[in-house]
């Protein structure tokens, strides 16, 4: 039996580990937890979700939705793992953070093909490997992968949002309701009028912020922003963001409020909530004084800060093919966020792609043809294009998978023939025995 060592088990190692273990492949998986954490990292098991506990949206009409979809049909164990710890969230697929980690690291252990070995791996090791150690791999291994290289490592800012208990929430200034009350009402709304809207975006923009090595706006990814960069983009700009109104009515008005804070469920046992879209860096203190201003919040008990860390990512388009492995040595790939995919699910299907070309390589087998018809394929192709100049992070999207031959006028039923084309290719492969 063939043996391949996989290098971290955040949610890229563990689908990669997964994926090579389910097609026979003996799977050593290496993970420095417990014995050693990042300062994002704080329980021992794997598929840690840092940040938010949302994978974001769940229908087809959306590119992580298909994504998701296509995902599923192809046995991912993070999508499967979400799917039986999932918590109310309207279109979203939220989980329980603590729930959903421990699935993860339960399945992983309990598979007869995946050893786990906790020890920090500071060197690339020779192939067959799948290094998947995330946006915040260690200072030794992000040396020694820079020198494997011979090239420096991109970076950026990545946020988490602060969390809340459900019983410090005051429901007299809140309602539960979806935005355009689309599937169940799942978010508590906390609206504020248009004085203390410019109130609360006055001392944001002025509270202090905690000290970050190097930090500068302009290097924040644009899709995790903490809101007090936003903030100081224009005074309406959170209005049109993470505070956006639309599709919401407050019910003690009959009318659409001036500003909205949502709080999305965090636990499955309703009783922690994240504030969506307030991913920040302020200090403790300033968080507590400035998110207290939110009149349901006034009494919030915060059981978690929100914390600012850098990410860091490959310069993939020049080092890296559609599968995520080294252009020089085909046994070497590398998976998660540190290829420059963006996101948890993204995350987790580039170590579904880069182990499933892994296991075909080291059984003889041709490596499977993703197409850019595919989300999956079109996420391997973005990374690896070689005409991209300036890379950067990138959540999946339709723009970046082939468009279709026929014009749709309406961009949903467009989208949504766009995700059945992909649907049926996905649905072929998996009846050929992929």
């Amino acid at each position: 039996m063939a043996t391949v060592k996989v290098i971290g088990a955040g949610l890229a190692g563990a689908e990669a580990a997964w994926q090579l273990a389910q097609r026979g492949i003996s799977v050593v998986l290496y993970e420095m937890k417990p014995h050693k954490k990042s300062p994002a990292h704080h329980v021992d098991t794997f598929a840690e979700l840092v940040c938010s506990n949302s994978l974001r949206g769940d229908k087809l009409e959306n590119a992580v939705g298909l994504l998701k979809e296509e995902m599923r049909r192809l046995g991912s164990l993070i999508i499967a793992c979400a799917d039986a710890t999932r918590v109310e969230a309207g279109g979203c697929l939220a989980v329980d953070r603590q729930g959903f980690s421990d699935l993860v690291t339960e399945k992983t252990r309990n598979h007869p093909n995946i050893t786990v070995v906790a020890e920090e791996i500071t060197q690339v090791p020779e192939g067959p490997v799948i290094i998947a150690t995330g946006p915040l791999t260690s200072d030794d291994m992000s040396k020694a992968i820079g020198e494997y290289f011979g090239t420096g490592y991109l970076h950026f800012f990545d946020a988490a949002a602060p969390l809340v208990t459900a019983e410090s929430v005051d429901m007299e200034e809140a309602w539960w309701q979806s935005r355009y009350d689309r599937g169940t009402p799942d978010y508590v709304n906390c609206a504020m009028n248009k004085e203390q809207y410019e109130a609360f975006l006055k001392e944001l923009i002025s509270a202090e912020e905690a000290e970050v090595h190097g930090f500068e706006d302009k290097r924040v990814f644009e899709g995790c922003m903490p809101v007090e960069v936003m903030a100081r983009r224009g005074q309406d700009t959170l209005r049109y963001g993470p505070l956006k109104p639309v599709g919401l009515v407050d019910p003690k008005t009959g009318k659409e409020p001036y500003a909205v804070v949502q709080l999305r469920q965090d636990n499955a046992a309703k009783s922690v909530y994240n504030l969506v879209g307030f991913q920040t860096h302020l200090k403790f203190g300033e968080q507590k004084r400035v998110f207290s201003m939110i009149p349901a919040l006034k009494n919030a008990e915060f059981v978690r800060y929100g914390v600012m860390h850098q990410n860091t990512f490959l310069q993939s388009p020049k080092l890296l093919d559609r599968y995520y492995a080294d252009r020089r040595d085909p046994l070497v790939a590398f998976a998660g966020q540190m290829t420059g995919v963006e996101g948890y699910v993204e995350s987790a299907a580039s170590g579904m792609l880069a182990s499933i070309a892994m296991a075909a390589k080291v059984q003889g087998r041709e490596v499977p043809d993703f197409p850019k018809e595919t989300a999956i394929g079109a996420l391997g192709l973005y990374i690896s294009d070689e005409r991209i100049e300036n890379f950067q992070p990138m959540n999946v999207n339709f723009s970046i998978v082939a468009p279709l031959e026929q014009r749709i006028r309406k961009k949903a039923e467009k989208n949504l023939a766009i995700a059945n084309r992909s649907l049926a290719i996905i649905e072929e492969m998996v009846q050929a025995g992929l």
